[in-house]
Order: structure tokens, then C-alpha cells, then sequence
């Protein structure tokens, strides 16, 4: 069974305004994260299932180098479109997490901001072994990960091991990974955690807890 296919889901919704309408202000962590980056003294950064751009554009107007990908042609074109209005310089390409297509060692940071779990165990590992290739050492993985916090595991079909669909849920119906804190250290071999915490992403309350963290590739 192929597990990694919600960018599927994610490229019908893409290709509307509406659909869009959640996705175009960057997240807070990821704007307060700016003065770090610089103090690691990053340039270049991947953002890495950019969705209709929002954290490529932001980045990409803080002066920083930029490259977007994502399995969606809907989401690279709109970020393609937005990009030449604001006369910015990203490079984009469509491609999937688990076959990034850029050279060893080429970035000084990737994000992938609710990317690399959507899929099963395999699917995770091999996002990972990539991001830890196009990394520098010293380089910055920013991003998330599904917590076993979440509310949408108890409500869920476990199809593999902490791998669940939510047929209630549109974009939940396809694959996704779920982890507690010792199973997510286990999969990050070669990361050194900066920063890791366990937060809702939307209101208190709402049980979408997702792991936030900031890693360095040794």
C-alpha cells in the first residue's frame, strides 16, 4: 500500500483561493525563528512541501535563498505566480519528500513545516535520510511531526504501527504518522535537538498537537 498520497488531497485544495485561504500567513514559530537562523549564519534554505508558499515567500522577503518543493503542481504554480509579483527569487521544483533531487550537502537549512508525516514509518525514514543528505553539517531541520497527544489518534484506524486514516477528517483520510517524544529522537540518527516541544497548533482545546522543533545535522 503506497502511504505517502496526501498531496492528493493537498492539490485539490490548492488550487482554489478558498482552499488556500489558511495557508498564507506564516507560522509564528517560524517568524520569531528568523533571528537564529541568521545567528547560524543560514543562507540558503529548502522549504520543503512549501504548499502555496507561505514560509518560502516570508523567507524569501527576509532576504534569505530559497528553494520550494512539493508534490503539488497547484501549490508550486501559485507560489511560482506569487513570487514574480513580489519580484522575488525562489526556485521551485515538483517533487516528492522522499526524493528531493538536490545535491549532498547543499542547504544550510530545511524546513518542512506539517510535511514528513504524512505517510507510515518507511515513508518518514526515507524524508529524513534526504533532508539529512541536502544538509550541511551544522545545517538547521525545522519542523514538525504529529504528536500521539493529538486527538485524531483516538479517533483514527491505525493501518500500520502509530500509522493512522481519519475518514472524518479530508486530509486526514490519507496515511499519517503519530509519535511520542522517544520514538521521534529515535528517528532523528545524526540530528542534535535545540529546540523540541509538544503545542497545539490551533486553539487550546482543539487537541492538534503536533511536535515543533528546531534540529542540527552533526
Amino acid at each position: 500500500m503506497k502511504t505517502d498520497t496526501a498531496h492528493q488531497h493537498w492539490n485539490v485544495q490548492w488550487s482554489t483561493k478558498e482552499g488556500r485561504a489558511d495557508w498564507i500567513e506564516p507560522d509564528i514559530f517560524v517568524v520569531e525563528f528568523v533571528s537564529l537562523m541568521r545567528s547560524y549564519g543560514v543562507t540558503s534554505v529548502l522549504d520543503l512541501g512549501c504548499g502555496p508558499g507561505r514560509h518560502a515567500l516570508f523567507l524569501a522577503e527576509m532576504g534569505f535563498q530559497v528553494r520550494g518543493i512539493d508534490a503539488s503542481p497547484a501549490a508550486v504554480s501559485f507560489l511560482e505566480q506569487e513570487s514574480e509579483k513580489l519580484g522575488l527569487d525562489i526556485k521551485t521544483t515538483i517533487s516528492e519528500m522522499t526524493n528531493i533531487g538536490l545535491a549532498d550537502n547543499s542547504c544550510d537549512m530545511v524546513l518542512a513545516w506539517n510535511v514528513i508525516y504524512h505517510g507510515d514509518i518507511p515513508v518518514v525514514q526515507r524524508s529524513l535520510s534526504e533532508i539529512g543528505r541536502v544538509l550541511q553539517r551544522g545545517g538547521l531541520f525545522v519542523g514538525t511531526m504529529l504528536s500521539r497527544r493529538n486527538s485524531e489518534v483516538q479517533t483514527g484506524s491505525e493501518i500500520a504501527h502509530n500509522t493512522y486514516t481519519n475518514t472524518d477528517k479530508s486530509d486526514k483520510d490519507h496515511p499519517h504518522f503519530y509519535c511520542n517524544a522517544a520514538e521521534l529522537i529515535g528517528l532523528f540518527h545524526g540530528f542534535e535537538p535545540i529546540i523540541l516541544q509538544d503545542t497545539e497548533q490551533k486553539e487550546p482545546g482543539s487537541g492538534a498537537y503536533h511536535w515543533q522543533f528546531i534540529m542540527e545535522k552533526q
